[in-house]
């Protein structure tokens, strides 16, 4: 039989082994050093300046090509390219069919050769009603076309269209796709 002064001994040990632990526990604890989650304002190493809501546009004499509107722009230390976040390019009306939007998550202006590159939910409108979405679009300045090797969809009224691979000219508002389509025409509804 177990005798009450061995229960006693092996309760106060146990008591102070569960004090020690968790004293540890709590020094340990507090003891870590914090970091402070990262601020999302710093600029990216290569990055040399960055601004809120920039507008920037391409202009031929007194024509305005496009517009972009980013809510933050961030322009690279070579001077080479502008990193944009919250993307909207508008080219206004330059023919019968109307202006242009695009909007999408990210995108690069390259300086150099006036390029930009799309990336994540781009969006197309036309003022005529035809709507493309996809994944990336480049749009190469000196072609004034938008080119893309993703899927793209292409709406307008009741026929959507899918195919991979689009080049989409701003100055004539032609598209060509570059894989065989696949169209559906909704029925009307009665």
């Amino acid at each position: 039989m177990v005798s009450p002064r061995n229960i006693r001994l092996a309760l106060a040990f146990f008591v102070i082994s569960a004090t020690i632990g968790i004293a540890t526990a709590i020094f340990q604890k507090g003891s870590k050093p914090t970091h402070p989650p990262p601020d999302s304002g710093q600029l990216r190493p290569n990055v040399d300046l960055a601004l809120s809501k920039a507008k920037l546009s391409e202009v031929h004499g007194n024509t305005t090509v496009w517009t972009i509107v980013a809510d933050r722009a961030d322009y690279d230390k070579s001077g080479e390219a502008v990193y944009l976040t919250g993307v909207r390019m508008d080219f206004p009306q330059n023919n019968e069919e109307g202006s242009i939007v695009v909007t999408s998550n990210k995108g690069t202006y390259y300086t150099k050769n006036k390029n930009i590159a799309l990336r994540g939910n781009v969006h197309v409108t036309t003022e005529s009603g035809i709507v493309f979405d996809t994944e990336t679009l480049d749009y190469e300045s000196s072609a004034s076309r938008f080119r893309t090797a993703d899927n793209v969809t292409f709406r307008q009224q009741r026929m959507t269209l899918t195919a991979r691979g689009m080049d989409l000219y701003t100055n004539t508002d032609t598209a060509q796709f570059n894989s065989p389509v696949q169209a559906v025409v909704a029925g009307k509804r009665q």
